[in-house]
């Protein structure tokens, strides 16, 4: 059974990403599964640290941006909006080159708080990070 509140694409998910840190990392939706949002991003130079390895700081963002997306899309997003509370991640293997996976997948799926769980491949399967990301799920206020 699905657990998105709200039926939207790719693209829709995309246009939403525009302009924000998730469209300057190069981040990219692929798939929509029943329980998971799956994303890519290809490693430039630019997610590189001094020593030319991914840096710990843009596999953080790629996790959050992929968990938070999950997060709002299970949810009326008419009535709420899903913001992160605490972002726990593991890097568990250097990478310099190539194109990450990152799954999101629901752990808890509240009416005030959700916890995702993240995990970050490289396209070999190979485990490069593991993130469980904690988000608050907030009633919209009028504009």
């Amino acid at each position: 059974m699905a657990i998105w509140k709200n039926t939207f694409t790719l693209e829709e998910l995309h246009k939403r990403c525009a302009n924000t840190l998730a469209s300057h990392l190069g981040i990219r939706f692929t798939k929509i599964g029943d329980t998971c949002l799956i994303a890519e991003m290809a490693i430039q130079e630019f997610h590189h640290q001094p020593d030319r390895i991914l840096h710990g700081g843009a596999s953080a963002a790629f996790a959050e941006t992929v968990g938070s997306v999950a997060a709002n899309c299970a949810v009326d997003q008419q009535m709420y909006n899903c913001v992160g509370l605490d972002l726990n991640i593991n890097h568990v293997r250097a990478i310099h080159a190539g194109k990450l996976i990152a799954k999101a997948y629901p752990y808890h799926v509240g009416r005030s708080t959700h916890v995702w769980g993240i995990e970050i491949k490289e396209e070999n399967g190979k485990m490069i990070a593991i993130a469980r990301l904690t988000v608050a799920v907030l009633l919209r206020v009028a504009e």
